[in-house]
């Protein structure tokens, strides 16, 4: 017992539990699955209201608040479905199956509200259909910055290891000139002035 004791006051000041923050996602992550897709969604709904035609009859003002308010909850709906069904499947966030589910349930819980069974199968199969394609779209144009990005960061760490990361690139209008440019550009005006300097004298002695 008095082992015990001693082992257990030596390990209490420094003893810690373990914190959930490792084990749980992160709130960043959370954040830019779910919070960034509703609120650009919520945007998006507000820039559509814009150009709506009921916007004469509605009033501006309610319709961006509507259609914002729409755009927001369904994106947030399925967001919010996706990450429950790559929690439960415990798959990655880049699973497309869980894409699909997602829109099936949300597609089939919102029309299900709005226009009874028929709704719910119509609308499940479109958000299925739309949520997939948006997600797999936007790994694709992902992966696709990323590549773009490493290769850019690749140039110019090659043109500072070579010395000329400050040369500009052949497209651009505005060029730097090198001392034998410079030389053979002046040399080409000398030329001009002189011409011009001849064409006056003979105007001159022929007047």
């Amino acid at each position: 017992m008095g082992s015990k004791n001693e082992e257990a006051s030596d390990e209490g000041p420094n003893y810690s539990p373990p914190s959930s923050s490792s084990s749980s996602p992160s709130s960043h992550a959370w954040k830019t699955r779910i919070v960034i897709p509703t609120l650009l969604a919520g945007v998006a709904g507000a820039g559509i209201g814009l150009i709506s035609k009921h916007r004469k009859t509605l009033g501006l003002a309610n319709v961006c608040s509507s259609y914002a308010a729409n755009f927001a909850i369904v994106t947030g709906c399925y967001c919010g479905a996706r990450e429950y069904v790559a929690a439960t499947r415990k798959t990655g966030p880049d699973d497309i199956w869980n894409s699909g589910l997602a829109g099936f349930g949300t597609g089939a819980l919102l029309g299900r509200l709005q226009g009874g069974q028929l709704g719910a199968l119509r609308y499940s199969v479109v958000f299925a259909v739309v949520g997939t394609a948006a997600d797999f779209t936007y790994l694709k144009l992902k992966d696709a910055l990323r590549d773009y990005t490493k290769t850019i960061y690749q140039d110019i760490e090659n043109s500072k290891e070579s010395g000329s990361w400050l040369k500009l690139p052949e497209w651009f209008p505005v060029k730097v000139l090198d001392e034998e440019a410079l030389a053979a550009k002046r040399a080409q005006e000398e030329q001009f002035l002189q011409q011009r300097a001849r064409i006056r004298s003979l105007k001159e002695e022929e007047s």
